[in-house]
């Protein structure tokens, strides 16, 4: 868990420190800017932007009985926050799992990408597929409801 949120609390301090040397220097208006830009890139940066992790057992186990793909990603992947954001609500309907809260699921993906960790990888019918299109997930996704 914890190293889930590292990232984001790296971009905090250092735009905490940034703002303190502006404050330092006798400009707090110009502290807010800094401040706020890396607050925001933590916030994007961390899970909080992303629908519920689930286990990788209990995301293949929930996706057998309904046929939603399952997406294996991490906090901090630029291109796990392309595919999030650009599904856009759609997103809550899959599965996601944080490989870094589970090493089963890390060894899932290390299977299906020949030994590296590369995601977002989605699962549907059974197939992985590594960072595929936002806009095949989305055809994927509708085809499963």
């Amino acid at each position: 868990m914890m190293r889930a949120w590292l990232l984001p609390m790296l971009l905090v301090l250092v735009g905490s420190l940034l703002a303190a040397g502006r404050i330092a220097d006798g400009s707090p208006g110009a502290a807010v800017a800094p401040l706020l830009f890396f607050v925001l890139l933590a916030g994007v940066n961390s899970p909080l932007l992303f629908p519920r992790s689930i286990s990788a057992q209990e995301a293949q186990l929930r996706s057998s009985v309904d046929g939603r793909p399952v997406v294996f990603w991490r906090p901090g992947c630029t291109y796990c926050m392309r595919l999030r954001i650009r599904l856009g609500r759609s997103a809550r309907q899959m599965h996601w799992v944080d490989i870094w809260r589970d090493p089963a699921a890390a060894a899932v993906v290390r299977a299906a990408n020949g030994g590296n960790e590369t995601v977002p990888t989605v699962i549907v019918a059974g197939r992985p597929h590594t960072n595929p299109a936002p806009a095949w997930v989305r055809e994927q996704l509708s085809r499963s409801t």
